[in-house]
Formats: structure tokens, C-alpha cells, sequence
């Protein structure tokens, strides 16, 4: 039976984006709605509690447009409040789980280098995704302070500053596969592809995986819409902003409005 009813996603920012894009090509006849937090961005500043308020308050404000399913599009709220919200809410919420698992299986060198904000760098929560799946490997977490920012107001410049400063941190550990850790940074792969050039790295991310397993979920509740496709696209800080940098990340139109959460 056809479940016409959106996906909700939600990341501090633009990052989750990336997300979206990949669940868009694996399920395009599906609906979404999609909030930025920006007002509350970096998340990484923020306090186990403050993730847990802010992601229960997003949750409530999806869950008024009637989602079927909730991706958690940003690696932070994932780490530090998915618990949180699965202990709270009935839906099935889906996270962002850094690509720990199929970098083990990639490395021939036995060394991978995690790419990802200072919060998610030092969380418990990788910590354990390590243990259990990288635990006979040489795994170096790298705090990249300030890139998530960069990319959220496309500073280019900033950008590759960070860029060079933490790629010779990873070409010093001698890692071999580099793990996206936030979702703001495959928007920035291919200018990572091209400063690692001629070396023998790896970049892969959780996209994939993430539109993958929201699949998996629809398929086994026979959830899958069929009907008009409608996304909307909603932000705590300036909708006009946030516009213009969607669109020119997605490479067509998108509107967002203001949400007060």
C-alpha cells in the first residue's frame, strides 16, 4: 500500500543536503522535508542536553507535517542525541553513522584517517563504531575545526586554507582511506580528490549507505509513496540565504522557508 506521507531530514545546516541528494537518487519517487538549524549552528559548541532539545524540538516541528520517517542528516545529532530521540519518538529515525565498517574493508594499508568535526572527533559514540569495526587498525580522528562553518557559508578561501592545513595532517598518519565524517564535507570531495592527486587515497562518505538503509526500512513496511513528489525546505536563520546557497549546491531551484522551532 502507498505511504504518500514525506521524509523529514535535519542538520544544524547545508550539510545534510548532501544526504538528501543521495536518497533522492536512490528513491525519487519519494517526498521530503528538509530543516536547517542554522540558528543553532555549530552543533559541535553545543551540550549533550542542548543537542537533545534542539533535535526533540525539530523532531515535533517535522512530525506536524506528518513524516513517515526521520533522518537524523547531521553526524553530531547522530552521535550525541539519536538515543535521545529513538527513546522519545515511535517513527523509525535513521542516522548518520560515519563509514567506519567499509573503510576496514578498503584500507590495505591498515590506517584510516576520520575527517570530522571537533564534537564527532572525540565522541563515545565513534569511539564504539571503532571498536567494533575497526578494532586491529590504525584509526586517526581529526578534528577539523572551523571547515563545517566554512562550508556552510561557502567562504572558499577558508576552505581551502582548512583544506590544505587538515590534508597534510591526513598524508602525515599515512592512511590510505579518508572517512567523511560530516555531511557538509562531501560537498567538498572532489576538491579533496584533487589535492590528494596521484596518491593512492580513498574518500568515501555514509550517503550511500544512509539512502540504502532508508530503503531497507520502507521496503519492509511497504511505505513507498506514489503520487506527486513535494519537497520543502525550511530554516531557523535567513530563508533568502539559505536559498541561494541550496541552489547552488543542488544545481536547481530551491525556496526555503522560516521555521520556528
Amino acid at each position: 500500500m502507498a505511504d504518500n506521507r514525506p521524509i523529514g531530514l535535519f542538520d544544524s545546516g547545508i550539510g545534510g543536503l548532501s544526504v538528501l541528494k543521495e536518497i533522492k537518487r536512490l528513491l525519487p519517487g519519494e517526498s521530503f522535508v528538509f530543516l536547517a538549524d542554522q540558528a543553532n549552528i555549530p552543533y559541535g559548541a553545543k551540550t549533550q542536553r542542548q543537542l537533545n532539545e534542539l533535535s526533540e524540538r525539530i523532531t515535533r516541528f517535522l512530525l506536524t507535517h506528518d513524516i513517515k520517517l526521520l533522518v537524523v542528516a547531521c553526524n553530531t545529532a547522530t552521535c550525541y542525541a539519536i538515543d535521545h530521540l529513538r527513546s522519545t519518538f515511535i517513527i523509525p529515525i535513521v542516522g548518520v553513522v560515519p563509514a567506519i565498517k567499509p573503510a576496514a574493508n578498503l584500507t590495505k594499508e591498515g590506517k584510516i584517517a576520520i575527517m570530522a568535526t571537533p564534537a564527532t572527533a572525540k565522541s563515545a559514540y565513534l569511539k564504539k563504531l571503532i571498536k567494533e569495526f575497526a578494532p586491529a587498525l590504525n584509526v586517526f580522528r581529526i578534528g577539523c575545526e572551523g571547515l563545517e562553518e566554512s562550508v556552510e557559508y561557502l567562504k572558499l578561501k577558508e576552505i581551502y586554507r582548512l583544506l590544505d592545513l587538515y590534508l597534510n595532517k591526513v598524508k602525515k598518519t599515512g592512511s590510505d582511506v579518508i572517512v567523511l565524517g560530516c555531511t557538509h564535507y562531501p560537498f567538498l570531495k572532489q576538491e579533496i580528490k584533487k589535492r590528494i592527486n596521484g596518491s593512492n587515497i580513498r574518500v568515501i562518505d555514509s550517503g550511500r549507505a544512509i539512502a540504502t538503509r532508508v530503503k531497507s526500512i520502507l521496503e519492509d513496511s511497504t511505505s513507498f509513496a506514489k503520487g506527486n513528489v513535494q519537497e520543502l525546505y525550511y530554516t531557523t536563520a535567513d530563508p533568502r540565504q539559505f536559498s541561494k546557497i541550496a541552489s547552488s549546491l543542488l544545481k536547481y531551484r530551491v525556496i526555503a522557508r522560516k521555521a520556528l522551532i
